[in-house]
């Protein structure tokens, strides 16, 4: 009886994370995990390119989206030197004020106690069977584009894997604002007014082609994880704005080959899936400057601003370098039996802790369906607006659909600048007054 009261109460403060508390000592390994020195891996220098011939040497390093796509000979990658990509202080500053203060509730997408910074800093622990879930948690409350920023222009462009064809080119403006746990950009801690207790909204809005110029998109996600976000497009031709229902944000997009729940590598709730840590590893990522990295002079801005290249088999895949970094496996199931995916498995960044940088989603029978990556430039070798803002720069996207040999790429313009984020452009009634 003894053995097995004691056996309920470890495994009560398994669930509520008791026994994984953080330390200082842990806040410092996950904001600078290269402090004592880079990872290594046997033959792997800096400006050699794997391609075909050689990529299984490096396979142990290599996503299976990243190998599959270099195995068949679609792309190839060149390494770069493996470089820290600070976050902001405010943000670190804010993780070790709050150290411990967040706690898991009894159920999945139950939170208590968070404020602001990284809510659970410590090594995820192969022990602890909540530990993806606690790296979500990480995800939700990071530092994903900061407390404000947008993307104009962006383009997307719709492609034939098979001939190279571009099918359809879209300009979008994409706006980001985070309305609670602000650490850095006033208002600090909280935008005022926010009676629904909204904690990130994104606005999105079309600028080309004329055919689908003002469609409007606005995600708004509560605080309360538990409640389902508000959603609402507007469509320019309708001049009307219309409630997306729940199974909306699993279709395609505009026709692409990103759903919504796609954007920013995963665009949900924590409590739309199991999460389930899979283990650490070193695994070459898309991370670079952007200033040094081969450039397109396709779109003529009109401050001279160049965007990242696209090569490969049909044009599918981004001309930036990846970097060897300390990983997080994660594989994230969806709760819903109908979702249209089997799972999503996701190599996020230690010290990033965004969920881009190397996606695999596989189809309900287990195949894998699509391969979905986000390239990050350090902020200092970006645009200057950008430089010390301690956030990892979406730079260039590629979602590949390899049973439909089709993808969609993307072509970032990214800006930390506040002043172009209001917090009025995240109300529904902003999206009646944009024509």
């Amino acid at each position: 009886m003894k053995l097995k009261k004691l056996t309920l109460v470890v495994s009560a403060l398994f669930v509520s994370g008791a026994t994984f508390a953080a330390t200082e000592a842990d806040v410092d390994t996950t904001f600078s995990p290269y402090k004592s020195g880079a990872p290594k891996f046997a033959g792997l220098t800096t400006g050699m390119t794997i391609n075909k011939g050689n990529v299984e040497q490096f396979k142990e390093v290599l996503s299976v989206g990243t190998y599959r796509a270099i195995k068949e000979g679609w792309t190839e990658i060149k390494v770069g030197a493996t470089t820290s990509f600070d976050l902001s202080k405010p943000y670190v500053d804010a993780t070790r004020k709050h150290l411990n203060t967040a706690k898991l509730g009894a159920n999945s997408g139950d939170l208590t106690g968070y404020v602001a910074g990284r809510p659970f800093p410590e090594e995820p622990d192969a022990k602890d069977p909540r530990a993806g879930e606690k790296l979500a948690w990480n995800y939700k409350y990071g530092v994903n584009w900061g407390d404000n920023a947008s993307i104009n222009p962006f383009y997307w462009k719709y492609r034939n894997m098979s001939t190279g064809q571009v099918e359809k080119t879209i300009k979008f403006d994409f706006h980001f604002l985070n309305l609670k746990h602000r650490v850095k950009d006033a208002p600090v801690p909280e935008v005022p007014g926010n009676a629904s207790n909204l904690y990130r909204a994104i606005y999105v809005h079309v600028q080309e082609p004329m055919d689908l110029k003002n469609t409007q998109l606005l995600i708004q996600r509560y605080d309360d994880d538990q409640k389902i976000d508000d959603a609402y497009l507007y469509l320019g031709f309708q001049r009307r704005v219309r409630r997306l229902a729940t199974g909306q944000v699993t279709d395609s997009f505009l026709g692409s080959d990103l759903m919504i729940e796609d954007f920013e590598g995963y665009n949900g709730r924590v409590s739309d899936m199991k999460w389930t840590y899979k283990g650490t590893k070193n695994i070459l990522l898309p991370l670079w400057n952007h200033n040094e990295q081969k450039l397109s002079d396709e779109f003529k801005d009109p401050d001279g601003y160049k965007y990242v290249d696209f090569g490969g088999q049909g044009g599918c895949f981004y001309q930036g370098t990846y970097q060897l970094r300390k990983v997080y496996v994660i594989e994230a199931t969806p709760v819903n039996p109908n979702h249209p995916i089997g799972k999503r498995v996701f190599y996020m960044d230690s010290q990033l802790q965004n969920l881009n940088s190397a996606v695999e989603i596989y189809d309900r029978k287990g195949e894998l369906w699509k391969i979905w990556s986000v390239g990050k430039s350090h902020a200092d070798a970006h645009l200057p607006m950008n430089k010390g803002s301690g956030i990892g720069i979406d730079d260039a996207f590629s979602m590949v659909d390899v049973q439909a040999k089709h993808c969609t790429t993307g072509h970032f313009k990214g800006q930390v600048d506040y002043k172009q984020n209001p917090p009025s452009m995240f109300q529904v009634q902003y999206m009646r007054g944009g024509d």
